[in-house]
């Protein structure tokens, strides 16, 4: 990525298209992230933190949380009408991770929520390093579904054959952009967590609300919705209500003087 092109095609056009499902099939985080923010990332009321990634505005409550002052940053448009309609209290700009609309030095934290995998390049980490204080950090979060469970494994094989590609945090390939230039060692906190609700919006949106499969050709789209809806069908017949698994993963790094 470049700053020329700087968002990836299934995010451009899936997360363009999917963004209501997004806010429906999404997992919020865990209540403990609160004190992980306030704890390794510094936030507090004194604090500006940069959301970057922000799609819908799911991390962004938890960052209000803090009493810091939030900087919501998103490329794609429709998710950040999404976000500025459910946060108006939050400061949102469009922008992305290498071309990020702040000053020099004008942030206490960065914040990636589910989103960093799509842009952990040298660049991005150059142009967060900018925007960043001295001693300033930068958290990257993610929800992760427990594919140690059968029934998720299942799911998770309907959907990735269709990936072509695309970033993802399960590969791991985002490490490879650490150790990183002006930053320390690389922190790991984890948290259990998961999401219950009706099996429409756990599984079948959550599906929906991935990038690659709402870029699909319709056709393909809602091929791979059927098998889902079949899946549901055969691991909880009639279930009202379905507990996906999920575990809360979080990093941090500082900013060198």
């Amino acid at each position: 990525m470049s700053k020329e092109d700087p968002i990836h095609r299934a995010a451009a056009e899936g997360f363009a298209q999917g963004a209501e499902a997004y806010m429906r099939g999404r997992p919020d985080y865990p209540a403990e992230v609160v004190g992980w923010l306030r704890d390794r990332l510094r936030l507090g009321p004194e604090a500006t933190v940069v959301e970057l990634g922000a799609g819908t505005g799911k991390f962004t409550p938890r960052l209000l949380e803090t009493g810091a002052k939030v900087v919501a940053v998103e490329p794609v448009a429709p998710m950040l009408a999404k976000l500025t309609a459910a946060w108006p209290q939050v400061e949102a700009r469009s922008g992305s991770a290498t071309s990020i609309p702040l000053g020099d030095e004008s942030a206490d934290a960065v914040v990636c929520a589910q989103s960093f995998h799509w842009f952990a390049t040298p660049e991005a980490l150059a142009e967060i390093r900018r925007v960043l204080k001295p001693g300033g950090r930068l958290g990257l979060v993610w929800n992760v579904k427990d594919s140690r469970v059968d029934w998720v494994a299942k799911l998770d094989r309907i959907v990735e054959r269709h990936e072509g590609g695309a970033p993802q945090y399960r590969t791991g390939a985002w490490r490879r952009a650490f150790p990183a230039r002006g930053f320390g060692p690389l922190h790991e906190d984890r948290f259990p967590h998961g999401h219950t609700g009706p099996p429409e919006v756990v599984v079948l949106d959550r599906v929906r609300s991935t990038s690659y499969i709402a870029a699909l050709p319709s056709k393909e789209r809602a091929k791979v919705e059927d098998e889902v809806r079949a899946l549901i069908a055969e691991e909880f017949p009639n279930a009202e209500r379905v507990a996906v698994p999920y575990e809360t993963n979080a990093f941090w790094t500082e900013k060198g003087e």
